[in-house]
């Protein structure tokens, strides 16, 4: 699972985390410029087999899910985000957000609030 994944893969999976779960044909509608079908299809085997999807069959076509929930799929690329834009500090990567244009809602600042209490309460 420690597979970098191309352009394109990055793009499926995306595609997969906003619709839980999906066809071949569903993620090829999904994608702006799409690839042939058949491009498709492989792309979705490749990533099964670097496990971060997972199939079933429903009729005659393959239902694809992943492997991990989004937030556990997440934290590798944010770790690189904040590594190469951010010298490796997560902080800078929050207040970075602050600064957003749509910027922040109440409930948001307020879950940030009780995050940045419950670190403290642990010594970080």
């Amino acid at each position: 699972m420690d597979d970098p994944l191309s352009r394109r893969e990055r793009q499926v999976m995306d595609l997969i985390y906003r619709h839980g779960a999906a066809s071949v044909a569903t993620i090829r509608d999904a994608m702006a410029d799409p690839p042939s079908y058949s491009a498709v299809r492989a792309l979705m085997s490749t990533l099964v087999e670097k496990e971060h999807l997972r199939y079933e069959a429903d009729g005659r076509r393959y239902v694809y899910h992943p492997t991990v929930p989004a937030e556990r799929a997440s934290l590798p690329a944010l770790q690189r985000v904040v590594s190469a834009f951010f010298d490796g500090s997560p902080a800078k990567a929050a207040l970075a957000l602050l600064h957003l244009d749509d910027g922040l809602t109440a409930e948001e600042i307020a879950s940030l609030e009780a995050a940045i209490a419950a670190a403290r309460e642990q010594g970080r």
